[in-house]
């Protein structure tokens, strides 16, 4: 049975960070299967941090001890750049200073390690409930294409264009760093995340598959192949 959250047509969308391979699949896993929630899964504070400002997420689920960057500090300079979206802190630390830690740097809740997954959804439940309201439209307008992420839906000159959930944030994210090639590996880890076991071609099979849907038949594409490099849309 799906979280009661999911309710209507918002799905929560999740930002894990957790540098432990196992128990990161186990988490993300879970949180699909019994949450019915979207999840991103990343393995360092700084890709936490780039995606957090990049795209939209209900609420970042951020490991205190992580490469490059650790919880507290991506949850502190998040916060400090105005970030306003619902933090979630887990944390093997316990005592009460570190946990005062957490939640002066801008965190909603802490969970402590070990802990029930039952706990874990019942706690992002809350966090839900508290920050979920309805999302100003955030509408991007690029010649021919509309773009909507507060309803994840893509407009060509006024006719809906149906996308899945992995087009669209790879639509996304091109729209958002606009005159920028994105080289492949980084469009991969954005999206799949750094462990993700895919084809190497996957980019280059989603990009022929958006191309399709939201290019106008003999227009230039929108979205342009730099040779041996990746991809931009220019400004």
């Amino acid at each position: 049975m799906l979280d009661e959250t999911n309710k209507g047509s918002h799905v929560m969308r999740i930002l894990l960070a957790e540098d432990q391979v196992v128990l990161g699949k186990i988490i993300a896993h879970m949180l699909k299967q019994k949450g019915g929630y979207e999840v991103i899964w990343v393995t360092n504070g700084s890709d936490a941090y780039d995606l957090a400002i990049e795209s939209y997420f209900d609420v970042l689920v951020l490991d205190w001890m992580m490469p490059e960057k650790d919880g507290v500090t991506v949850c502190r300079e998040l916060r400090q750049q105005g970030y306003s979206g619902a933090i979630l802190m887990l944390t093997a630390k316990d005592s009460l200073n570190e946990r005062i830690e957490g939640l002066d740097a801008g965190a909603d809740d802490y969970l402590v390690k070990p802990f029930e997954h039952e706990e874990l959804l019942a706690r992002l439940r809350a966090i839900f409930r508290r920050n979920f309201a309805p999302l100003q439209e955030e509408v991007v307008n690029i010649k021919w294409i509309l773009l909507n992420r507060s309803t994840h839906s893509i407009q060509r000159n006024g006719d809906l264009i149906p996308l899945t959930g992995r087009e669209f944030q790879l639509l996304d994210l091109l729209v958002r760093n606009q005159g920028v090639v994105l080289t492949r590996d980084l469009i991969l880890d954005r999206i799949w995340g750094s462990e993700a076991e895919i084809a190497s071609n996957a980019v280059d099979v989603y990009i022929n598959m958006l191309r399709k849907k939201i290019d106008i038949p003999g227009q230039h594409t929108l979205i342009r192949s730099i040779r041996g490099v990746g991809y931009i849309i220019e400004k």
